[in-house]
């Protein structure tokens, strides 16, 4: 799906929104004209050093270890050749398209700082691949966060010079030279500095984490949604996410959470139905009440990566770089910590979120606790299961987001001779992100089938416009009560609302403000 409006790099930092939509809807992009006159001018300084005798590390050395190997002027196109063929060592599945597709964009926006020394062509190139939607084939394991993502970086390299596979704009996979010869892109032919400039970057890594915090937007708010779907069916009460009591606790992912719950809630006649002095219980489960107390923590969570992501838009990312008053320098900001930790820290909010998820499920399955409902919601005790299975297969998502919740950041592994002696696993731990993601978006959808089927149990008893209108949503592709069926096409069906927001638009729409 292309995307309407250019979104223009070199002039400003990218924006979030900005990246998604060069990621999954094919915005074109445009670069500036002041960017490439940064770039032309920075390419003067590489022009240079690379005439001097003395050595300059990634212009006339080796790299890494080989640092200190002097490179002859003759010898230095093959050096750019064979360290991109060398870096380009991915091993595994293909990862997706949007993933490849943030990380060209996102190594673009360095290219086009004026800070790494490369060409004016380079820029274009990368620019004409991305409008072209050229996404070169990037294998899952190879980067270590350090010194980036060196291999899936390496990889676009190498298609960017008319080597390895890539898939075309219609999702077929061709060999890359015929795929840029089709959209009239000349290959690269990569001169000092230049091989250097396209696979030291953290952009992998912060294309998945920008990505993450788009998703986890809409399903932090979706959570908000299926738990008030769970407390109104299981008769639970609201008062306890008033607003003055949320402010005796001025935790702001907290708050806002509150009021969401308060919005979903608030005109269910459901809730009122059993409000006042004829309600004996004293309060709820915690995995009812305290909701917004969970869900807020993933919300502070998200603020402060989305904070980090934020910071690292605005950086250049490259060793050696070109600073302003045209001196080559060595760094160490290729290190991925900063984005490894807060990928971590994600995880480990999306598994919690998760895990409260699945408790309001199986407290809606158990007569016991369900305050009337039928055992597993079943249409006939004893011959039909009902969502028992559904439950299970939530338990079996959340289990494996508990593992998936260990930090990579602090399993370092040293690599090149010692030279890279400790890494970030900021790759590692953004893949293991889009998994929880996606672990996440399932047991929502699995709590919103059951809290849709348990509001219909409930009736005459009526459900609130934006829980209603969500369970009327729910019946549009899954079944109500009735007898046993074929249960996993439902549970897909509701996930795909979930994940496509469709779930919270409707909420939203229907929402008490």
């Amino acid at each position: 799906m292309q995307h309407s409006s250019p979104v223009v790099v070199g002039a400003a930092p990218l924006s979030p929104a900005d990246v998604v939509a060069v990621a999954r809807r094919s915005a074109r992009v445009e670069i500036a004209g002041s960017a490439r006159d940064r770039v032309a001018a920075a390419r003067t300084v590489i022009d240079g050093l690379a005439a001097d005798p003395d050595p300059h590390y990634g212009v006339s050395t080796g790299f890494g270890a080989l640092a200190t190997t002097f490179i002859a002027p003759e010898r230095r196109r093959q050096l750019q050749v064979s360290l991109i063929r060398s870096h380009a060592a991915g091993t595994g599945a293909e990862i997706e398209t949007e993933v490849v597709r943030a990380l060209q964009l996102l190594r673009l926006q360095t290219l086009a700082s004026g800070h790494t020394g490369v060409r004016p062509v380079v820029v274009d190139t990368y620019a004409a691949m991305l409008n072209a939607r050229i996404t070169p084939v990037v294998r899952e394991y190879g980067s270590l966060g350090c010194s980036g993502d060196l291999a899936p970086l390496a990889h676009v390299a190498l298609a960017s010079m008319g080597e390895g596979d890539v898939r075309d704009a219609d999702g077929a996979l061709v060999p890359a030279a015929d795929a840029l010869a089709a959209a009239g892109i000349d290959p690269l032919v990569l001169v000092e500095k230049e091989g250097l400039a396209l696979i030291n970057g953290t952009d992998g890594m912060l294309g998945m984490l920008l990505l993450a915090l788009h998703d986890l937007d809409n399903l932090l708010t979706t959570a908000d949604l299926a738990a008030a779907m769970s407390i109104e069916s299981q008769l639970g009460t609201d008062a306890v996410f008033a607003a003055d009591l949320m402010a005796l606790r001025p935790q702001l992912g907290q708050g806002t959470s509150a009021a969401n719950l308060r919005a979903f809630l608030g005109d269910s006649p459901m809730v009122h139905s059993h409000k006042g002095p004829e309600d004996g219980r004293v309060q709820d489960a915690y995995s009812l009440r305290c909701s917004p107390q969970v869900h807020g923590a993933a919300r502070d969570t998200m603020a402060h990566a989305a904070l980090v992501a934020e910071r690292e838009l605005a950086s250049v990312i490259d060793n050696p770089v070109i600073t302003s008053d045209g001196r080559i320098e060595s760094n160490g900001n290729f290190h991925g910590a900063p984005i490894a930790a807060v990928l971590d820290f994600l995880a480990i909010s999306v598994a919690d979120v998760a895990s409260v998820s699945e408790r309001r499920t199986d407290r809606a399955l158990d007569p016991a606790r369900s305050h009337g409902l039928p055992p597993f919601l079943a249409h006939e005790v004893g011959v039909d299961s009902g969502l028992m299975i559904a439950q299970y297969a939530a338990a079996g998502i959340v289990s494996e987001l508990k593992r998936l919740a260990v930090p990579a950041s602090v399993d370092s592994i040293p690599s090149s001779a010692m030279q890279e002696d400790h890494v970030s696993m900021g790759w590692s731990g953004a893949r293991k992100l889009r998994r929880a993601i996606d672990g996440l978006t399932r047991v929502l959808a699995i709590e919103i089938l059951t809290g849709a089927r348990a509001l219909d149990l409930r009736a005459p008893l009526q459900a609130g416009p934006a829980t209603g209108a969500v369970r009327d949503l729910v019946r549009t592709v899954a079944a109500g009560p009735g007898p046993d069926h074929f249960l996993s096409p439902d549970m897909e069906a509701v996930t795909e609302l979930v994940r496509s927001g469709a779930v919270l638009r409707t909420a939203k729409e229907h929402a008490h403000v």
